[in-house]
C-alpha cells in the first residue's frame, strides 16, 4: 500500500490522517508507505515516523495499491495508468473541484477505488458516481492524546478560526458584548503543532465547531473535543452530522452565529456536566476506533485489487501541483497565514 501525499508544512488533518492509516496498517502486519518525492521528508507539525518512499516516480508491482487524496484527480493526468488505485475522499464536497466536469470520473484508463470518511460522504457519492461502491474508512481518534487533563476546567471556550476567520470576528464581537462572556477565556486555536491542540482542549470546557464553509468530511477537531471532555456546539459541516449523535454535542444551524454563542455560554453553566463529558468522551471513543478502520482499510484494499489493473508505472501528483493549485479558489497555505490573536 503507497499513500501519495504533499509536502505541505502546515496543519492539515487529511494529511495527518494519511499518515495514521500508514501506521495502522503496518501494525497490522499490512506492508505500507507514505510517498512523499523529496528523500528524507518529514512533517514538522505532527510526530511523523511513518517508513516513507521518494522520487517523483515509483514502479507498482501487480498487487500494489496507490492511495491518492482526493484534491491530487485531475482528469488529463492518471498517476498510474494500468494501476491499482484508490481514491481517498477525505472531503466529498470539494472531490469535484479538480475534475468539475459532468463527465466519467476521473477520466483514467482504468476506474479507481473510492474510499470515504463519514456516512454522510457515503450516501452523497452513491448519488453522484452511481458507477462506483463508496467504501467507508472511519477516521481515529486518539483517546490517549485527546484526553481530560487531570486538573479541573478552565472556563474556557476555544474554536478554530483558520477556515472562517471572516465569521470568527463576529464571534469574538459577540462573546465580548455578552456580559455572560466576564471572566471566560476566549481562545483561538490556531497555527499550533496538534500536540499544543490536545493540550489546549484537555482543560477546555467547551469547544465551538466551525469547519469549512463548503463543507467537512468529517470533522476532526469537534471528535477530538469531545475525547478530550469538551462540550461542543457548533456546525455539522454535512460530514460531521453523526458526530451531533454524541451525547456532549448541540448542533446549531449553519451561520446562525448568535445562537452559536449563546449556546457556548449555556454550556458553561451546564448542570450535571461533568457526567455529559464522560459520555461524550466514551461515545467517541467506542465508535472512531483504530480496530474498526484497519477492518475497514483491509477490507478496502481487498476490494481495490479486485478491480482491473496489474504493474505500473507511477508519477507523484506533486508533478501537476500548478495545475491542481490553479482550480483552488483559495490556495491552502492561505489559511495557515491567517493570524488572529490567540486569546483574549
Amino acid at each position: 500500500m503507497i499513500y501519495a501525499s504533499f509536502e505541505f508544512q502546515f496543519p492539515l488533518g487529511g494529511i495527518r490522517v494519511l499518515n495514521q492509516q500508514v501506521s495502522l496498517l503496518r501494525a497490522a502486519g499490512v506492508e505500507a508507505f507514505r510517498w512523499t518525492p523529496t528523500p528524507g521528508f518529514r512533517y514538522t507539525w505532527f510526530d511523523d515516523d511513518v517508513p516513507t518512499l521518494s522520487g517523483m516516480t515509483l514502479d507498482l508491482g501487480p498487487e500494489d495499491v496507490l492511495v491518492l487524496h482526493e484534491v491530487s484527480v485531475v482528469p488529463d493526468h492518471d498517476p498510474a495508468p494500468g494501476g491499482h488505485k484508490v481514491i481517498y475522499s477525505q472531503g466529498h464536497y470539494v472531490n469535484f473541484l479538480t475534475c468539475p466536469d459532468p463527465g466519467p470520473y476521473p477520466g483514467w484508463s482504468v476506474r479507481p477505488a473510492l474510499w470515504t470518511i463519514s456516512k454522510a460522504g457515503v450516501d452523497m457519492f452513491r448519488r453522484a458516481l452511481p458507477e462506483f461502491e463508496p467504501h467507508l474508512v472511519p477516521n481515529v481518534i486518539d483517546t490517549e492524546l485527546f484526553r481530560p487533563a487531570s486538573t479541573e476546567r478552565v472556563r474556557r471556550i476555544a474554536w478554530m478560526s483558520r477556515k472562517r476567520p471572516i465569521e470568527s470576528t463576529l464571534l469574538r464581537r459577540l462573546f465580548h458584548a455578552d456580559p455572560r462572556s466576564k471572566g471566560v477565556d476566549l481562545y483561538d486555536i490556531h497555527a499550533v503543532p496538534h500536540e499544543e491542540v490536545a493540550r489546549v482542549l484537555s482543560d477546555t470546557s467547551v469547544f465551538i465547531a466551525l469547519g469549512a464553509p463548503e463543507g467537512e468530511g468529517f470533522g476532526l477537531p469537534p471528535a477530538e473535543a469531545m475525547a478530550s471532555g469538551c462540550l461542543v456546539t457548533g456546525y455539522a459541516g454535512g460530514g460531521g452530522a453523526e458526530l451531533f449523535d454524541s451525547p456532549s454535542a448541540w448542533r446549531i444551524p449553519e451561520l446562525e452565529t448568535d445562537r452559536l454563542a449563546d449556546k457556548a455560554l449555556e454550556l458553561l453553566d451546564l448542570p450535571g456536566q461533568d457526567e455529559v463529558r464522560q459520555a461524550g468522551r466514551q461515545w467517541v471513543a467506542d465508535r472512531y476506533t483504530a480496530r474498526a478502520a484497519v477492518e475497514a482499510q483491509i477490507e478496502g484494499i481487498r476490494k481495490a485489487r479486485a478491480l482491473p489493473g496489474g504493474a505500473a508505472l507511477a508519477t507523484h501528483p506533486a508533478a501537476w501541483m500548478e495545475e491542481l493549485v490553479r482550480r483552488f479558489p483559495v490556495p491552502p497555505e492561505t489559511y495557515a497565514r491567517v493570524e488572529p490573536p490567540a486569546a483574549s
